[in-house]
């Protein structure tokens, strides 16, 4: 029988949402600073998935001006009315409370183009939608607790939505503060209208090593809410820190055709049990329904390895890996791996031929600004990427370089610097906001320059012409010893320091290639 491997979406693809329409599922996640932003995949079986668009896409859409890393878009949530999707999500500048905030966009057709965002007046983060039998909407969400009872207490609001004076209207209801008392973070809320009863399944504990699932039932959609027995009802948090996969949390239910369920949630694969440098990705458990609630793993109670999908009739290559099939090799320009810093790629590059011709910036990796930056994901723990550097057309003191991004304050790079004697090769090592300068030798300005990393795990050398300039430690680079919410990119940056930037770089065959001993999904 065809499986569906875990994680279903491998790298940092956090916060899943899933419905379902028709044979079709469509599933977004959050994207923080990146754009293009919340990617739509869309799959006939839970097995095979292709990105058909992104809902953030435009330039200006939202403003992303100095938002850091780990601020941007939060925790989205798809749905269908029976007549066109809905996402709502969060916009968050962590260091400007006053910036930011809920919002709905709206689109016929999943693959866009999607509307400009409507404001929500609610605060806080995650919101969701329901509809009910009668065509209402319920906007929903998580927020601090006004007048908290322990630290980080969250409470769960719910409030009906106008679609003709596009306004959250009526009484407001707060159902939820979690299933445990001296709970944080109770999020990540997602109400679902079931044979005539309404269930809030929500997160708790935090999206780390503590999280959790838990649920609750009502008569109403306003409540009153009465949790689960058993909850939280699921968790990895029990199988102790010899787990491959923690942190697993942040679910939400979808219908398969045959009448099954299965939720998507996000874990994280942890090797030593704490650092997980490839993020928060997306995996698959399946669902049965027991006295009127939902059992998560019903007779396991842990994310399997794989999942048996009775309905489908595609198996995935094991060469490729998801979404779309991809392949080890050039990631051409159109490839929608592609990200860029706070605006989309083709504003701050322009294909050329199999790769970009990037434009300097004055902006740099240090900056939350819009760095001249595009890169991908990083989706396997053993990978090597390499790409060849035209720096020739730097102007003296511009610096271009391949870098593992987790954030401004948290990267390393090997790089090319145009001096007045050639290019001078080196690398910096960024950690928490300090740099470790390391020069290698001088190559002709007019020669171009191979950069590679190479992802063992969580060791990672950095090369310039065959040589290793620099080695970093990933569990240094992870969300878990760094903070924030990301996993690692790799890509290419050019830059001038502040200065007026006046050169260019070509990117050319930039290659993104498993290693034969990779784990595409190493779950047990």
């Amino acid at each position: 029988m065809i499986t569906a491997a875990n994680p279903i979406i491998p790298g940092c693809f956090p916060d899943p949402s899933i419905c379902r329409v028709g044979d079709d599922y469509y599933l977004v996640t959050s994207t923080f600073e990146y754009l293009p932003g919340l990617p739509v995949l869309r799959s006939r079986d839970l097995v095979n998935w292709e990105t058909i668009g992104f809902a953030i896409d435009r330039d200006g859409m939202l403003d992303f001006d100095r938002i850091a890393s780990s601020g941007g878009l939060y925790a989205p949530t798809i749905r269908h009315d029976g007549e066109r999707f809905w996402i709502v999500c969060t916009i968050v500048d962590q260091q400007d409370d006053s910036r930011g905030g809920n919002f709905v966009i709206t689109a016929e057709d999943p693959a866009g183009p999607w509307s400009d965002p409507i404001w929500l007046d609610a605060r806080g983060i995650d919101p969701s939608v329901a509809f009910d039998e009668d065509g209402r909407v319920w906007m929903h969400g998580t927020r601090l607790a006004e007048d908290p009872l322990w630290f980080h207490q969250t409470e769960v609001w719910v409030r009906e939505y106008s679609r003709t004076e596009q306004a959250l209207v009526g009484e407001e209801h707060v159902i939820w503060h979690g299933a445990v008392d001296g709970v944080v973070w109770a999020e990540a809320p997602h109400l679902y209208l079931i044979d005539g009863r309404w269930y809030l399944i929500a997160a708790e504990g935090g999206t780390e090593f503590h999280h959790a699932v838990s649920v609750a039932r009502a008569d109403e959609v306003t409540g009153p809410y009465v949790g689960n027995r058993a909850n939280p009802v699921f968790t990895h948090r029990h199988l102790g820190r010899s787990s491959p996969v923690i942190g697993a949390g942040h679910a939400d239910l979808v219908q398969t055709p045959d009448g099954s369920w299965q939720a998507v949630m996000l874990a994280m694969r942890a090797a030593d049990g704490h650092h997980y440098p490839l993020g928060r990705e997306t995996f698959l458990c399946d669902v049965a329904w027991e006295d009127g609630w939902p059992v998560f793993a019903p007779g396991r109670g842990s994310l399997a390895k794989a999942i048996e999908i009775p309905w489908a009739d595609t198996a995935v290559d094991e060469r490729t890996w998801q979404p779309d099939a991809r392949t080890a090799g050039v990631v051409l320009p159109g490839d929608p791996r592609w990200t860029s810093l706070r605006a989309v790629p083709r504003t701050i590059a322009t294909p050329d031929g199999d790769g970009w011709m990037l434009p300097v910036r004055a902006e740099a990796l240090t900056d939350a600004g819009t760095v001249a930056f595009v890169g991908v994901r990083q989706q396997h723990d053993h990978v090597d990427v390499t790409v060849d550097l035209d720096a020739s057309a730097l102007a003296v003191g511009e610096t271009a370089g391949l870098v593992v991004r987790q954030s401004e304050k948290d990267h390393v790079s090997v790089q090319v610097t145009r001096t007045d004697t050639g290019l001078q090769l080196g690398s910096v090592q960024r950690r928490a906001g300090r740099d470790t300068v390391s020069n290698g030798g001088v190559i002709p300005a007019e020669a171009s320059v191979t950069l590679g990393v190479r992802s063992r795990g969580y060791d990672y050398e950095l090369v310039a012409g065959g040589d290793v300039l620099a080695r970093a430690d990933g569990r240094e680079l992870d969300a878990s010893s760094t903070g924030g919410f990301l996993g690692i990119w790799l890509g290419v940056f050019a830059t001038s320091q502040g200065n007026e930037p006046r050169g260019s770089v070509r990117i050319r065959d930039f290659r993104y290639e498993p290693s034969e001993d990779a784990s595409l999904a190493p779950v047990t």
